[in-house]
């Protein structure tokens, strides 16, 4: 399901540098040459393991609804130059006028466990309207990524308890609060308490009261009673308000009067405090008076480390709030992905001529051409991917060797017999979607599925086993030939 949160057009949702290019493209008659761009991201987030990959259905709207409306051209016109002239000649915003995608994207799948290095994105089609798209690919793939891997930490640590996205009143604005809602559910997440999200989406919808409707009240038991009365099939409650152990007592006070209309306390939400040794003794409480199906929620500034401690301590929790470090990503903002020319194919001749940036640190280097993502697996699970051009893609049916970028000494061969999946499937032809979505609780298990493929020591959160990543022998042999043909060419 597409983002419906916007009904226009967003094709100025990008950087002023990529409509000028777009522009000097079009006037030195270049805006057709067919290009390749990658779309991929240099390390994992939060120091892990894996990333998740995530925004591909906004990607598909985005790219549906593409188009400079008359108000957008308006604008460009208004911009002006140094010389306080107009940035854009008429010919050039008509030209924007008739514009339509005609580019062919290839994606990894939303729900699919990415590794720095390896595009999740590929876009080929005129060298315009791919650069028209970077920025846009680039801010809806990002962000959603980032915030997918943050709930999947989030629910590797649970374990089965259930984890819910309370950060809608934190999150970044209106969008940065809708795309993290939803991310968050791909990610892992059990439900939000974003309730347009859960419109828009179908994602299950969670909540329970604020201090102010304790406050309201003459005294906590009577906001208790009261709240009960109101809705009797959906009684959590805030039990720190003024005294947590106590507010426990009321809470069982008020779960005995719901047991005697047929309902029950489904549970009590500790937002404050030491939460394991709170946690702990409103167990004994709640068990106690016969409340042991009463779950305990907890919120207060969690993420995966205090949750895992908390956990480790003993802590009677079985439901996660967790808000504002989820959705900021709290502590990494962004991901950090890149969209690198590839390949740049020749008008006269037809034939591709491989392109990549050259970089004094080996990590910024980008690799050349048209990428496929191989991920080979046995019956243990994923065993590591290998990226390699589909121009080669003959002779893939044999056997294989994959190189490590960062050390060449380090490789490994597959035989033709391996099993694998190749991760870049189809989603725009020519400009045409050719790519049906599923729905969002197909991705979420999908996250689940991937995750399961990997080795344990992938997911740790403290020095993950770093996941193989590398070439293909000919690819490497292209990058390398490149490198020195470059840098040859600069002396």
């Amino acid at each position: 399901m597409t983002n419906k949160l916007y009904d226009t057009s967003l094709s100025l949702l990008t950087d002023l540098y990529q409509v000028t290019m777009a522009y000097a493209y079009w006037k030195s008659e270049t805006a057709e040459k067919e290009a390749v761009f990658n779309l991929y991201f240099r390390k994992n987030p939060f120091s892990g393991g894996f990333t998740i990959a995530c925004g591909l259905a906004n990607v598909i709207g985005y790219i549906d609804n593409f188009g400079f409306s008359k108000k957008d051209l308006r604008y460009l016109g208004s911009l002006t130059g140094n010389d306080e002239k107009p940035l854009f000649e008429p010919a050039f915003l008509a030209y924007l006028a008739k514009l339509k995608l005609t580019c062919s994207v290839d994606a990894m799948p939303e729900g699919t466990v990415a590794f720095p290095n390896e595009p999740l994105v590929r876009v080929r089609g005129p060298i315009l309207q791919c650069q028209l798209l970077e920025t846009p690919l680039l801010n809806l793939i990002n962000f959603e990524s980032l915030i997918a891997t943050k709930a999947a930490r989030l629910r590797l640590v649970a374990q089965s308890d259930t984890v819910l996205e309370f950060g809608l009143r934190r999150a970044q604005g209106v969008d940065g609060g809708m795309t993290a809602s939803r991310a968050a559910y791909i990610g892992g997440c059990d439900g939000t308490s974003n309730v347009l999200a859960g419109k828009l989406y179908d994602i299950p919808v969670r909540g329970t009261h604020a201090h102010s409707w304790v406050m309201a009240f003459a005294d906590e038991q009577q906001a208790f009673d009261a709240y009960a009365q109101a809705l009797p099939n959906n009684v959590t409650l805030l039990v720190d308000t003024y005294d947590t152990l106590q507010g426990v007592r009321h809470a069982i006070e008020t779960g005995r009067k719901l047991e005697q209309q047929g309902h029950t306390l489904a549970g009590i939400r500790l937002d404050s405090g030491d939460l394991a040794y709170l946690s702990i003794e409103a167990r004994k409480l709640l068990d106690e008076a016969g409340f042991q199906d009463t779950a305990i929620v907890a919120s207060n500034d969690l993420d995966e480390t205090i949750i895992g401690s908390l956990k480790q301590q003993g802590a009677a929790i079985t439901v996660w709030g967790v808000g504002t470090k989820l959705v900021t990503a709290f502590d990494q903002p962004a991901l950090g992905g890149v969209y690198k020319l590839a390949a740049l194919k020749d008008t006269e001749t037809g034939q591709w001529s491989y392109k990549m940036k050259l970089s004094e640190q080996a990590i910024k280097i980008s690799t050349p051409g048209i990428q496929q993502v191989r991920r080979f697996r046995d019956e243990r699970g994923f065993m590591s991917d290998m990226v390699y051009n589909t121009e080669e893609e003959a002779r893939m049916d044999g056997d294989v060797t994959m190189i490590d970028p960062l050390d060449f000494t380090k490789r490994r061969r597959f035989e033709a017999t391996q099993s694998y999946e190749d991760l870049l499937v189809p989603i725009f032809d020519a400009g045409k979607c050719v790519y049906e979505l599923p729905d969002i609780h197909s991705v979420r298990a999908r996250v689940q599925a991937q995750l399961a493929g990997l080795h344990p020591g992938v997911k740790r959160f403290v020095n993950p086993h770093t996941y193989p990543v590398g070439l293909e022998k000919q690819l490497h042999e292209l990058k390398t030939a490149l490198i020195l043909a470059i840098r040859e060419g600069n002396q």
